[in-house]
């Protein structure tokens, strides 16, 4: 999982290119669903709603972005 932690350092650095770029090589259920908290933070919630059906997460009920990135690490850290 490194390259999701190269993401997440783009995206907290706010290189949202860069990350975007990056995750699009990994296609595991993980990146989908850092994918679609990219697109989250980009304020393009369809392309989100998208990637986190990718990521078998429901959307609608997500949390705040904090939240949802908070989650995303915590997961990371398993």
């Amino acid at each position: 999982m490194p390259l999701l932690h190269e993401v997440l350092t783009h995206l907290r650095a706010g290189r949202w290119r860069e990350a975007h770029d990056l995750v699009q090589e990994d296609n595991s259920e993980s990146a989908a669903w850092l994918h679609g908290i990219l697109h989250i933070q980009e304020g393009d919630l369809e392309d989100a709603e998208y990637w986190y059906g990718k990521a078998n997460r429901h959307f609608r009920s997500r949390g705040t972005l904090d939240e949802e990135l908070e989650r995303f690490e915590a997961q990371l850290r398993k």
